[in-house]
């Protein structure tokens, strides 16, 4: 998939755990593993939101474009 999200990496750099992110943003580790594992098909604004003001970060902090080989 081109799109990346790298909430691991902005975990790290926060020093915070996906249970602590998941309880503050309000949306199951679930969902966090399925972002986190590039299984998602989309994520709704309010969610990048909520994501990014919990991380103290930018969208693009988060995601990533790499276009495909083909």
């Amino acid at each position: 998939m081109p799109i990346i999200i790298n909430i691991d990496v902005m975990l790290a750099k926060r020093k915070m755990s996906v249970t602590e992110l998941s309880e503050k943003v309000g949306i199951t580790m679930a969902n966090i593993s399925i972002l986190k594992n590039g299984k998602a098909k989309a994520i709704r604004i309010s969610t990048l939101e909520a994501i990014c003001k919990t991380l103290d970060c930018q969208p693009g902090d988060i995601l990533e474009y790499q276009p495909d080989n083909n």
